[in-house]
Order: structure tokens, then sequence, then C-alpha cells
């Protein structure tokens, strides 16, 4: 059960630090490009889609790692072949709480889906006020 907990904790951290970093970098860059203010927000939207697609990556690899470690569980689905790219694929409809249910987990990897649902719910909104924060911050300068 500890180790579960550690792992799971582990990826979340490791998650929002790369978004954290992003965000953080992107607060640098934007104000210093001299480009019009709608491509400066098409260059945030741009850095922000790469963040969240390495956390999915980073998502979709401890997945294909559980999965191919004895006690962790399994995901099982009609066309899942325990591929990572199928891993990664499992992890964006997680991460983005799609979910179209072609894919399902079983054992104690359940506990991180679950949680990467709710990192991914977190993320997306942190993004998504970031983003309205620069556009205000243009916005009221103009």
């Amino acid at each position: 059960m500890f180790a579960l907990v550690a792992v799971n904790m582990l990826i979340v951290m490791l998650t929002v630090a790369i978004h954290y970093e992003f965000l953080h970098w992107m607060t640098r860059l934007l104000p210093r490009l001299n480009i019009v203010h709608r491509a400066r927000i098409v260059v945030g939207v741009a850095g922000a889609m790469v963040a969240h697609s390495i956390e999915v990556w980073v998502f979709g690899l401890a997945y294909h790692l559980m999965i191919n470690t004895p006690g962790w569980g399994a995901l099982h689905g009609e066309f899942f072949d325990g591929s990572l790219l199928d891993c990664i694929y499992f992890s964006f409809t997680v991460f983005t709480t799609l979910g179209f249910g072609d894919i399902f987990p079983e054992g104690d990897l359940r506990y991180l889906i679950g949680i990467e649902s709710l990192t991914g719910l977190v993320l997306i909104t942190w993004t998504a006020s970031f983003l309205y924060y620069e556009m205000q911050r243009s916005w009221s300068s103009t």
C-alpha cells in the first residue's frame, strides 16, 4: 500500500512540476516576444499543449511500466495490445476525462488512473487561468 501511494504521489508531483516550469517559462517568454498579442496567445496555447502532452506521456509511461511489472494491475480492451502507444492513448483519454471506455483497468493501477483524471482537470484549469490572465494583461494595456 505504501509503494502504491508513493508511486502515485511521485508521478503527480512530477507532472505538476513540469506544468509549473512550463507556465513559469511562458510567463517570462511571452512579454518579450516582439509580436502581436494574438500571436503571443497562440504561442502560449502551443506551449500549454506541449506541457500537457509531456504530462500525458509521464502517466502513459507509468502505465506501461506498471502493466509490465507483476502486482500493479493490468489494462484490458478489445484493441489494447499493451504497447507504449496504447498506454499513451489511454492516458490522453484519462487526462482529458474523455474516457472512451475502450480500455479498462484492473488492480492497483486503478488508483493512478483516478488521480490522473483529477490531475488533468486541475492542470487544464490552471492553463486556462494562465491564458486568461495573459489575455487580460494585454487587453488592459491597449
